[in-house]
């Protein structure tokens, strides 16, 4: 009896993390794409980020900054040549 309820209790622990994981992962995609003549309010850039690439090609990039209007973080999408074009003639 002992035994079966530790299996279960562990079964639910495992399931409330899975949930807290999905949520978290979910709640970061809250990003706008940019859009030419958009005001943005940039007080403090946090994060650059862009995918990984040995080719010059236009790639999609985020950026994370805290709003100067607000002061909450906001997140844009926006497209770039990759840093791979700066090393290539």
């Amino acid at each position: 009896m002992n035994m079966r309820t530790l299996l279960i209790t562990t079964a639910l622990a495992c399931t409330a993390f899975t949930g807290l994981a999905q949520a978290a992962s979910s709640s970061t995609s809250q990003a706008k794409p940019y859009e030419y003549g958009m005001p943005l309010h940039v007080g403090k850039v946090v994060a650059l980020t862009e995918p990984s690439t040995t080719d010059c090609k236009v790639v999609t990039a985020d950026m994370k900054y805290i709003d100067s209007v607000s002061g909450k973080p906001s997140e844009i999408t926006y497209r770039k040549l990759s840093d791979a074009c700066s090393y290539q003639n």
